[in-house]
């Protein structure tokens, strides 16, 4: 029911009662929906800008006229409501809110500033309190030239630790002048923590400071005749002006700063992010939005600064595109300055930051249209009785019967949807020599836990004839009504572009050779293949690290990791005794003599 006074009225009734501080609001409809989840700095204040109807967008004004009921949730700081309200979000999916996927992981380096010799490690996951972090990084390679740099600039340590603690003579490393060997005494703690500190400031754009500093070096080193020293810290201020040599201009002057475009082409969004650090570009990655309604590019950008930063270290500066409503706001909740520009060289920068968001959205739009095509092509070619959303695509992988795993990608009309692909150990190990059986146990259990929200229109299946009845003969049981169960099968010569495509009931047939539909599924098949293998070497490399260890009750991953450490190799932890096992950190002697009792049966 849409009454815009009345939604008015429930909206004037709220702001009577709400707080006056930091929180997060849910506006309801008459069936106890959630309509739009929102944070604000106070809440009193926000409810009462949405009472100033004229002002609104539609969208917000259609929002507040199905309103009926408010909610509000007090939290200690601007923080805490971005993390609440982007949790809600998730868990709600409210009608009127931005719902974008931060599903990107990016790469970080990392200090653990712990250690007595910290190295400079890649890093995912989650953030723990005892190191720094850097970054993020729009890829992997990124980070590695970032790691090399500090490798010939700063001379810190890059190997494992149970190698660092047990190494008796330097590496190749330390001899070409890349490590400063901590792990044999070569570097005191407090010349080493130096090094740490100068890595700190390098990362944190402090260039300038360190070639002086290393320049002040190499002329004492040189005074007192150490020329050995002065000929390393010479290596090192080459190294430090050849990277200063080729950083890109426009950056130089930017410590930590994200510049974010936004671009808005057929109903789609796209936000482009640089990441600048230490006046080096970082890389960039693009971010796709489908438009809700008539929503502004602001209040997209707005969403995913929310979104974006609470997975994300957040930068010192953020400059954007458009004016932000909830600048303030966001400013203390991620604790960096978001700027916009109307002139000058970092309004040039977030230009370039917009063309590039436009030009990703072409390709995006450009391979958009080439897969609706392609969709169009196969409902005509197969029969089929609408555009497939859904097309699953299944493949086996095992080595002589070993490590046997089945999987399922997922491709949608935007293309492979990665977050849906899954993955399936064969259980029953009597039928891993068999692809016939083994498509049967991974489709059943696929159908159990089917739903309509994730029912599929074809199953694209990689084998023959026999797969595709191994297949409908597994799943009789089951309702596929609307779904279509095809086979692809290896052509002649098994030539790529020549397979055969096989529907029960209807003849086998091949597709115009070299066509576009043709070297489309070959691509959807081609990617499960590729999964597939991916996952069976995984599996099979897991296998590889398993030890005896794993098999003893109450020895996990950590206090695994740390009798190895501590013996170095399972036949050195066979031979101790119940005492020496029991010197390992972590470990108990009752837990010692579970571990010596298991190699002593």
């Amino acid at each position: 029911m849409f009454d815009i006074k009345l939604g008015l009225k429930v909206l004037r009734q709220n702001v009577k009662i709400a707080p006056e501080t930091p929180g997060v609001y849910r506006m309801l409809n008459e069936k106890d929906e959630v309509l739009y989840v929102g944070k604000a700095k106070n809440i009193k204040k926000r409810i009462v800008a949405y009472t100033r109807i004229e002002q609104l967008t539609a969208r917000l004004q259609r929002m507040v006229a199905e309103v009926r009921r408010m909610e509000f949730i007090i939290v200690e700081n601007e923080n805490r409501a971005l993390i609440v309200e982007n949790e809600l979000i998730k868990k709600l999916h409210p009608k009127y809110n931005i719902l974008l996927k931060d599903d990107k992981s990016y790469p970080h380096l990392m200090l653990n500033l712990r250690d007595e010799f910290p190295a400079l490690r890649k890093f995912r996951g989650v953030r723990k309190s005892n190191c720094r972090y850097f970054g993020p990084y729009a890829s992997a390679t990124a980070v590695n030239e970032v790691m090399d740099i500090i490798q010939k600039v700063f001379l810190l340590r890059s190997c494992r630790d149970n190698v660092f603690r047990n190494r008796e003579r330097p590496c190749l490393l330390y001899q070409i002048k890349r490590c400063s060997g901590p792990c044999v005494g070569k570097i005191s703690q407090e010349d080493y923590s130096q090094l740490v500190k100068e890595v700190v400031d390098f990362l944190e754009g402090k260039n300038t400071s360190i070639q002086e500093k290393l320049s002040q070096q190499m002329q004492i080193a040189s005074e007192e005749q150490n020329f050995e020293q002065a000929i390393i810290l010479r290596d090192r201020i080459k190294a430090l002006t050849g990277i200063q040599t080729h950083a890109n201009l426009e950056y130089s002057g930017l410590k930590s700063v994200d510049i974010i475009g936004v671009a808005l082409k057929e109903d789609w969004f796209c936000l482009e992010i640089f990441f600048i650090r230490g006046g080096q570009n970082c890389g960039n990655a693009p971010y796709f939005v489908k438009r809700k309604e008539e929503a502004s590019a602001s209040e997209v950008l707005e969403a995913f600064l929310s979104t974006f930063y609470t997975n994300h270290l957040a930068p010192k500066e953020i400059f954007v595109s458009e004016n932000l409503e909830n600048a303030d706001l966001l400013e203390d909740a991620l604790g960096a300055k978001i700027k916009t520009f109307s002139k000058g060289d970092k309004y040039k920068l977030i230009e370039n930051a917009k063309k590039n968001a436009e030009a990703a959205l072409d390709r995006r739009l450009s391979e958009s249209r080439s897969i609706k095509e392609n969709l169009l092509e196969m409902q005509k070619y197969f029969d089929l009785p609408c555009l497939p959303n859904r097309i699953e695509i299944y493949d086996n992988s095992h080595n002589q019967g070993t490590y046997a795993v089945g999987a399922m990608v997922v491709a949608t009309p935007e293309g492979f949807d990665k977050k849906s692909y899954r993955k399936f150990n064969i259980k029953d190990q009597s039928i891993t020599n068999d692809d016939f059986a083994m498509m049967k146990e991974v489709l059943k259990r696929r159908f159990d836990r089917m739903s309509p929200e994730n029912k599929p229109d074809v199953i694209l299946l990689d084998g023959g004839l026999g797969q595709l009845h191994a297949v409908h003969e597994s799943l009789k049981g089951y309702d596929l009504k609307d779904i279509a169960i095809i086979a692809i099968s290896k052509g002649v010569d098994r030539n790529a572009g020549k397979e055969f495509y096989h529907q029960l009931g209807k003849e086998s047939f091949a597709l115009p050779y070299r066509s576009s539909i043709a070297f489309y599924l070959q691509t959807l098949r081609d990617e499960a293949h590729r999964f597939a293998i991916g996952t069976h070497r995984k599996r099979r490399a897991k296998s590889m690290t398993k030890s005896s260890l794993d098999e003893i009750e109450g020895i996990g991953a950590k206090r695994k990791r740390d009798i190895l450490n501590h013996f170095g190799s399972v036949e050195a932890v066979k031979d101790a005794s119940i005492e020496d096992i029991a010197k390992v950190a972590g470990i108990n002697k009752k837990t010692a003599e579970n571990i010596y009792n298991y190699f002593h049966k």
